[in-house]
């Protein structure tokens, strides 16, 4: 299975930068990039946006939910037409700067709290596949959840993920950490490698899940994402 290496990026704001951008663009294939509400402005979207393309990285949007405090890791009350709306608001301003340097939107991912509220709510997650189904791209998420079911439902193309620098619960849910912690460059090489030949990846709690994925996220801001993401590349790369 021929699968791509993804990750979150330009989440800086103002004159603070976070994560490990610059390194990373040497090793993905595919980045999501914040649109401003949990992180990111124009002008670090603008940096971001001409650092992908002179990498001939393809680029997503990542609209969080409008907490900069919280980086949007805390999740809200919303209805699906607010869901839409506030996706629709954040993937427009990106596409400007898209334009601007002669791309196009490759896909939509939700970032943190929201990501893990469409994934287990059917009515939300329409509000997110319709903006999605506005500007033609697929939708990341994971699958099993309400983010392919939804997408299947609407006809939005789907794109599986599998993370390897955060854990499943038992029933495959994300668990959504505050503060990004270092990850095992070695077990994350290993949970993609048993994943690609359909071994089972294990929950938090040694519970086996059966994850089917398209594309690999590793995230920027993690201590050591440069190191995780090459030992990822590296088990991506094998027999190609």
């Amino acid at each position: 299975m021929t699968a791509t290496l993804n990750s979150d990026m330009g989440e800086g704001l103002g004159l603070h930068s976070f994560g490990n951008d610059e390194a990373l663009l040497d090793l993905v294939d595919v980045i999501n990039l914040a649109c401003g509400f949990h992180a990111g402005d124009p002008d670090v979207m603008d940096a971001t946006v001409a650092a992908a393309v002179a990498h001939d990285v393809r680029i997503g949007a990542h609209p969080g939910l409008p907490d900069l405090t919280g980086f949007g890791r805390r999740r809200m009350v919303l209805t699906p037409e607010e869901v839409e709306s506030i996706v629709l608001y954040q993937v427009g301003a990106l596409t400007a700067f898209l334009t601007k340097h002669g791309v196009s939107l490759n896909h939509v991912k939700p970032h943190g709290a929201l990501y893990g509220m469409l994934a287990g709510d059917p009515e939300l997650m329409a509000g997110a596949a319709r903006a999605a189904k506005v500007f033609g791209v697929p939708f990341f998420g994971i699958a099993g959840t309400a983010h392919e079911t939804v997408c299947g439902e609407l006809g939005v193309p789907f794109v599986a993920e599998l993370y390897v620098d955060l854990n499943y619960d038992d029933e495959g849910n994300l668990i959504i950490l505050r503060r990004p912690e270092r990850t095992d460059p070695a077990a994350a090489a290993e949970r993609v490698r048993r994943a690609r030949q359909g071994q089972p990846v294990l929950s938090v709690n040694g519970a086996e899940l059966d994850i089917r994925f398209d594309s690999v996220c590793v995230h920027s801001d993690a201590p050591n994402s440069p190191e995780v993401a090459a030992a990822v590349r590296a088990v991506l790369d094998e027999n190609q």
